[in-house]
């Protein structure tokens, strides 16, 4: 186990031991049906389940981005639903990359709670022969008081200004099909932000869903400028860029995510927009 990190063997060990942390299942794809139906067909033992459109997300007008932070009274009550108490661990998985997980680990360790990622997330759970269980679990409502700001973040403005800056590097997170400008399923303008790296979160990841060591994603990162300077990452609204931060924090860089995203940029009238493969 990592600062970051959890394998399914050490989930498991901490499960049977007893001294188990709050497992949160975080299964959400981006337009995809809800993730609840197949928590309740099987998921690790414990684990609550968690909506990422509703816990993890506001909702508010387009210039907010598709998924701004919730409130953070709102968070609190949400984990609080979850069984979190003060000085809980907590444990988040998914089955899709990472993204919704490392979500959710953000805006915990945002908020002071001790969080860590499931590496591989369910499929590597399940490939190791792990148990599952059925139906729902509605824990006892937790105490926990969680106060944000501990994570570094950007606005719309600071995202352009790290763009611009040659002391610092912006990583666009999308696919670069995205990021060239060459389609755009989501928002209204294709393309990225003027001045930003594509950087794709794919390639944080192997073949089984675990993110790369930290050796390999130190040597991504560089090669795509990431030094001693200043780094943010954006991507459509802001879930998948989280996975991005978790990769450069597990790479040894503290990098500020941007949560308003392409679809905070796109739908800001007067925001410049690039195409191509060069920022």
């Amino acid at each position: 186990m990592t600062d970051h990190l959890i394998t399914a063997a050490e989930l498991d060990a901490a499960l049977r031991a007893g001294a188990a942390p709050v497992v949160l299942d975080v299964r959400w794809r981006l337009g995809g049906p809800d993730g609840h139906p197949d928590y309740r067909a099987g998921h690790i033992p414990g684990a609550v389940f968690v909506r990422l459109d509703d816990d993890l997300a506001a909702h508010g007008h387009p210039f907010d981005g598709r998924h701004p932070l919730p409130e953070a009274a709102a968070f609190q009550a949400s984990a609080r639903r979850w069984g979190i108490d003060d000085g809980d661990t907590v444990v988040v998985y998914d089955d899709w990359q990472g993204y919704g997980a490392a979500r959710a680990w953000w805006m915990l360790r945002d908020a002071g709670v001790d969080a860590r990622v499931l590496d591989g997330g369910l499929a590597v759970w399940r490939a190791a022969g792990l148990p599952l269980e059925q139906g729902e679990i509605l824990p006892v409502e937790g105490g926990v008081t969680l106060q944000s700001g501990r994570m570094p973040q950007l606005t719309i403005d600071e995202a352009a200004s790290l763009a611009a800056s040659p002391d610092g590097v912006l990583l666009d997170a999308r696919a670069g099909e995205r990021y060239r400008g060459e389609t755009e399923p989501i928002d209204p303008r294709a393309g990225h932000v003027p001045g930003a790296i594509s950087a794709p979160t794919s390639e944080n990841v192997n073949g089984d869903g675990t993110l790369r060591s930290p050796d390999e994603l130190q040597a991504r990162f560089a090669a795509l400028g990431v030094g001693g300077g200043r780094v943010g990452v954006y991507c459509g609204s802001g879930v998948s860029a989280a996975q991005e931060v978790l990769a450069l924090a597990v790479a040894g860089h503290k990098a500020a995510l941007y949560p308003g995203s392409w679809s905070q940029w796109a739908n800001t009238p007067g925001r410049p927009v690039a195409t191509g493969d060069q920022p």
